[in-house]
């Protein structure tokens, strides 16, 4: 039985070292119900669970001919007798009985032929959203924060890195090359990055959208029965009505095979076909009704919190929350304050997910230098104006940046060589610095 699910089990592992580039709602899509709808075509296709998905009785035609026949061909049940006034308890199965061809209406059931390749297709659905966030994302989150998940131990390591299996704990200098590293590419991103999130909310609306188009699909492959399924699956199950499960998908159905006698006059067969195929779809799709349902309620409440975080991205109360929420740890307002303001919602969106993946000590570090450094949206060099600015009054909501450490001291003597640090040498007087031009090329 494992080796069955084998193909599926790469999905379910657990991996620390993997980076998260989505949120448990996505995961819920292209992981879970991905799963779920693999393993459900696993198991319709599988004989050993269910034997043979059809068999049918009759007299003169050997069994695997007429077994193939009514599994090519629709079977069909009789409508007269599947009614709740002519049902019986302990009686023969619904829709089976005397079926005169110019007087009973029957329902003819085709769809057990296409339930592996129609949960098949689903499934493939359910990850297309993931699989172009992917590509949208191009591996940014990665290329930054892989490798980085344990480096709160870092502290303890200084200058020896440690590896433990896949675990890489980098010493304390390859810590602070990545800081520069994540601190250089949200600077050079802050005029690039300006459809990262639009691609987020497209994905995660696609998911909405896909899920909606497979629930109705999903009914109008099951003869309009999908929707109430489930609410009417619970109320039969305690009553002696007929149940939804037995209209829709019947274990005992009729098929006609005819063919040629001796004499060479045409002979009808009428059969009863167990269909054991129908014992597994129809658990199948109930689950699947409380699973869509589950999963619809999640998506409008994930989408709720996306539309939250377009609105409210720049407060920072909402912001300290928001980033509580995606990996517990206190940061200090102010410098989240003024990376903030500079941030649009892409740049929000790549500080989040920066801290889902980042412990809470070497995303501080990246807080600190990113406020320190990080340009206004209106302005190239934010910070130089605000050394040249006057005292404030009020506290200010800027850090104090008179104790910036060696990561950031070479690019301030570029951007700002008219202010000396200490122990710098004053430039002379007919020394110009970089015009802006020039800083452009510099390495950040």
């Amino acid at each position: 039985m494992l080796n069955t699910f084998s193909s599926v089990r790469q999905y379910l592992k657990f991996d620390l070292t993997r980076v998260v580039i989505d949120n448990i709602v996505f995961k819920l899509h292209y992981r879970w119900t991905f799963v779920m709808l693999l393993v459900a075509t696993l198991l319709i296709t599988s004989r050993q669970y269910i034997g043979e998905h059809i068999q049918c009785i009759s007299d003169g035609v050997i069994a695997p001919v007429i077994n193939t026949f009514c599994f090519f061909t629709p079977t069909f049940t009789v409508v007269r007798d599947q009614n709740h006034t002519a049902f019986r308890p302990g009686s023969e199965p619904p829709g089976i009985g005397h079926y005169d061809p110019d007087k009973d209406t029957i329902k003819r059931h085709a769809y057990y032929q296409w339930v592996p390749f129609v949960l098949f297709f689903q499934a493939l659905c359910f990850y297309v959203p993931h699989f172009l966030w992917k590509k949208w994302e191009g591996g940014r989150v990665k290329a930054l924060v892989f490798g980085l998940r344990m480096v709160g131990l870092t502290r303890y390591l200084k200058n020896d890195s440690l590896r433990i299996g896949k675990l890489n704990i980098p010493s304390m200098a390859e810590a602070e090359e990545r800081i520069k590293d994540i601190r250089r590419t949200m600077i050079d991103r802050m005029r690039l990055n300006q459809s990262w999130g639009a691609h987020l909310v497209f994905a995660e609306v696609l998911n909405l959208v896909n899920l909606l188009l497979q629930i109705t699909w999903t009914n109008r492959f099951l003869g309009g029965q999908f929707l109430s399924l489930g609410p009417k699956a619970l109320k039969n199950r305690w009553s002696d009505e007929l149940s939804i499960l037995d209209i829709v998908f019947p274990k005992v159905t009729k098929c006609r095979f005819h063919k040629f006698g001796a004499s060479g006059s045409i002979q009808d067969h009428d059969t009863l076909c167990v269909m054991a195929l129908n014992i597994m779809n129809e658990k199948i799709y109930t689950i699947l009704w409380f699973w869509y349902s589950f999963l619809l309620v999640v998506t409008v409440l994930g989408l709720v919190w996306r539309l939250l975080t377009l609105f409210f991205y720049r407060n920072v109360t909402f912001t300290r929350w928001s980033l509580y929420w995606a990996k517990p740890g206190r940061l200090d307002d102010n410098e989240l304050s003024a990376v903030i303001d500079k941030c649009n919602f892409s740049n929000w969106m790549f500080l989040f997910f920066l801290r889902t993946n980042l412990s809470e000590f070497l995303f501080k570090k990246v807080i600190y230098h990113l406020a320190s450094e990080f340009p206004n949206p209106d302005h190239d060099n934010d910070i130089n104006a605000y050394r040249e600015a006057p005292p404030a009054a009020s506290k200010s909501r800027y850090p104090d940046i008179s104790s910036l450490d060696t990561v950031d001291s070479p690019l301030l003597h570029l951007r700002h060589p008219a202010t000396p640090t200490s122990g710098a040498v004053t430039p002379s007087l007919g020394v110009q610095g970089p015009t802006t031009s020039e800083m452009a090329k510099l390495p950040v």
